[in-house]
C-alpha cells in the first residue's frame, strides 16, 4: 500500500480534497483516482439502523429507475389523481406499466406511444375493477387520438394477456352524464334548464334500452346514441320550456361535445317514437310530429313492449303470413286475388289498409348505403345447369365414407 500523500495509481503527490455531494473526498489531481470518500446514509436498511454507508454502496439497496420509467410512473399517478381513483387502482396501474416497459414490444416504440401506455394501464385497471371509464375520457385528458390509443391498448392487452371486461350501456350512461353541467345552477344556465340528475339518468337509460331493442345500438358508437337519448330525456321532463332548445345548444350548455352522428341517431329515435305513438289509442287524435312526440315520451316508455309489437312487424307474424295458403288461382283477377289474400292472412289485409309496418331489422339492412353489384355470369358458368352427368372417375370425389366406396365398387362390378 502506498505511503500517505502519494497516489497508489500513478504515484503522484498532488492530492486534493474535493466536496462531492457535500461529502469530502481525497482525489488525485493527476489521474483522478479517488483515494478516500465520505459517507452517505441513503439505503433504507442502513437508515433504519442509523448507520452511515459509503457513497459507492449507497445505490446497492435500490436500483436507480430509468428516466423513462420514472416519468411514466409519475404520469400514471397524476392521471389517477385527476380521475380521483382509489389507491389500489393506482398501484395496479403502476405495476401494469412496469410490466409493459419490460416487454420487448414496447422497447422500440415512439415516445408518443410510451406516453399513451400509462393511460392504457389506467384504462385497463378501471375496467377490471368495474369502474365506468370510457376511452374518450382518457384520450381527452391525454390529448391523444383514439385510433392511436386503441392500437396501444390492444397491444398491451395482447402482450400481457390481460382480461378486460366490456363496459355495459348502463355504466356508460351514468359515466357520460356525470360530466354534464345541467344538474346544478350556474350563471350561464337558465333556471328552467337545470334538471335533477337521477330523473335524467333513469329516463336516458330507458331510451337507450329502447334504442337497443330496435337495433339502433348494434354496430354503432355508443356515445352519440347516449347523447341523443340524454337530449330527448331532458326535453321530455319539462317540454314546455325546453322544446325550443336545439341539440347543439343543449350540448354547449351541458359542456359536452356534439358527435357528428348524434343528429342521425336523434332522427332515428324520433322515428321510432312516432311509430309507437301512432299505435297508442289516446294519441291517435293528435297530429304527431318530431316536436310534439317528445311530450309523450313518458307514456311511450311505459307501454314500450306493447307498442313495439304493434308498430313493427315481427318475424313470427311474417312467417305465418308467408305460410298461409293463398285461395286465389294464378288466372283469377287481381281483385279476387287480393280478397283471397286478405281472407287467408288477416294481417296482410290490415297492412293494406293501414300501410305496411317496417320490419324490426337493423337500419343497415333497411336502408343500405351500398348495394352489392352482382357480377355478370361468364359463358362457361351460364352453360352449367347442374344436370350434367358425373363420370365414373369423378364420382369417387363425392364419396366420403369407406362403406359408400365399397357399395359403389360392388354396384359397378354387377354391371
Amino acid at each position: 500500500m502506498a505511503a500517505r500523500g502519494c497516489c497508489p495509481s500513478c504515484g503522484s503527490a498532488a492530492l486534493v480534497e474535493d466536496a462531492h455531494y457535500a461529502q469530502q473526498q481525497l482525489v488525485c489531481a493527476a489521474c483522478g483516482c479517488v483515494l478516500a470518500e465520505g459517507l452517505l446514509t441513503t439505503t433504507y436498511t442502513e437508515e433504519e439502523h442509523l448507520r452511515e454507508v459509503a457513497y459507492s454502496q449507497s445505490t446497492g439497496q435500490k436500483e436507480q429507475l430509468s428516466r423513462c420509467l420514472q416519468r411514466g410512473i409519475r404520469r400514471v399517478q397524476d392521471l389517477c389523481k385527476v380521475l380521483q381513483l382509489p389507491t389500489v387502482f393506482e398501484e395496479t396501474a403502476v405495476s401494469y406499466f412496469q410490466r409493459a416497459l419490460q416487454h420487448t414490444s414496447f422497447h422500440l416504440v415512439s415516445l408518443e406511444k410510451k406516453e399513451l401506455l400509462g393511460g392504457c394501464c389506467v384504462f385497463v385497471t378501471c375496467r377490471q375493477h368495474n369502474w365506468p371509464l370510457t376511452m374518450g375520457t382518457i384520450c381527452s385528458l391525454l390529448y391523444a387520438k383514439q385510433e392511436l390509443f386503441a392500437s396501444v391498448y390492444l397491444t398491451l392487452q395482447k402482450e400481457l394477456g390481460l382480461s378486460v371486461p366490456a363496459l355495459s350501456l348502463a355504466d356508460l350512461v351514468k359515466t357520460h352524464l356525470n360530466s354534464f353541467r345541467l344538474f346544478q345552477h350556474a350563471a350561464d344556465i337558465p333556471a328552467p334548464f337545470v334538471e335533477d340528475k337521477e330523473k335524467m339518468v333513469t329516463r336516458t337509460m330507458q331510451i337507450v334500452e329502447l334504442a337497443s331493442e330496435t337495433w339502433l345500438v348494434t354496430g354503432r358508437h355508443p356515445v352519440p346514441i347516449v347523447t341523443a337519448a340524454a337530449f330527448l330525456s331532458w326535453q321530455s321532463l319539462q317540454p314546455a320550456a325546453r322544446l325550443t332548445c336545439t341539440f347543439a345548444r343543449f350540448c354547449k350548455l351541458a359542456g359536452v361535445d356534439l358527435p357528428p352522428p348524434a343528429h342521425l341517431r336523434l332522427k332515428e329515435l324520433l322515428e321510432i317514437l312516432l311509430r309507437m305513438a301512432s299505435k297508442l289509442a289516446w294519441l291517435r287524435v293528435f297530429n304527431m310530429d318530431k316536436k310534439t312526440v317528445v311530450k309523450h315520451i313518458g307514456d311511450l316508455l311505459q307501454h314500450r313492449i306493447f307498442l313495439l309489437k304493434n308498430a313493427f312487424r315481427l318475424e313470427d307474424e311474417e312467417e305465418q303470413c308467408a305460410a298461409a295458403p293463398s285461395e286465389g288461382s294464378p288466372g283469377s283477377p287481381p281483385a279476387a286475388g287480393g280478397a283471397a289474400q286478405e281472407k287467408g292472412c288477416p294481417l296482410e289485409g290490415k297492412r293494406q289498409r293501414e300501410g305496411s309496418p317496417r320490419p324490426l331489422l337493423p337500419p343497415c339492412l333497411i336502408n343500405p348505403r351500398k348495394r352489392l353489384r352482382t357480377a355478370a355470369p361468364s359463358a362457361s358458368d351460364s352453360a352449367i345447369t347442374g344436370d350434367e352427368p358425373i363420370s365414373d372417375s369423378e364420382i369417387e370425389q363425392y364419396l366420403r365414407g369407406p362403406e359408400e366406396i365399397r357399395a359403389f365398387r360392388k354396384a359397378k362390378a354387377w354391371q
